[in-house]
């Protein structure tokens, strides 16, 4: 059984996330912690910067991902938590430049908040994915 992308008729279909997903039984899921504009060093990079930190984070994301053997196709959730002061337009764009035009969206939920673990952390993105 494989991964089923539920987008109902009579509801908004995005090109960006699903309305819902089912999961097969024996899917093997990679739960991917929170992810920021921490470099290998552990240095917050790109600090002021919600659309460089947002591609740090994606490239952290996607280092995960490779190092399971999947790839941006098999998320099924993403959970982007930001600063509730933030243009999420310039994060959006990181996301669509990452995304780009592929079928079959994960889920998003998206949180604004005071603040993150790191006052220079601007956003920070987890993510599920089935895994190949």
């Amino acid at each position: 059984m494989a991964v089923e992308y539920v987008n109902p008729p009579g509801m908004y279909r995005s090109p960006v996330f699903s309305q819902g997903i089912i999961l097969p039984a024996n899917a093997r899921i990679l739960l991917i912690g929170g992810q920021n504009s921490v470099n290998e060093k552990g240095e917050v990079v790109f600090k002021g910067d919600v659309a460089k930190q947002t591609a740090q984070a994606l490239a952290n994301m996607q280092k995960v991902l490779e190092a399971a053997g999947a790839g941006l196709e098999n998320l099924v959730k993403t959970t982007i938590v930001m600063q509730q002061d933030i243009d999420l337009r310039a994060a959006f764009g990181a996301w669509m430049a990452v995304w780009d035009n592929r079928p079959n969206p994960p889920t998003v939920t998206g949180m604004r908040v005071a603040s993150l673990a790191n006052p220079d952390f601007l956003i920070e993105i987890e993510a599920q994915a089935v895994l190949p």
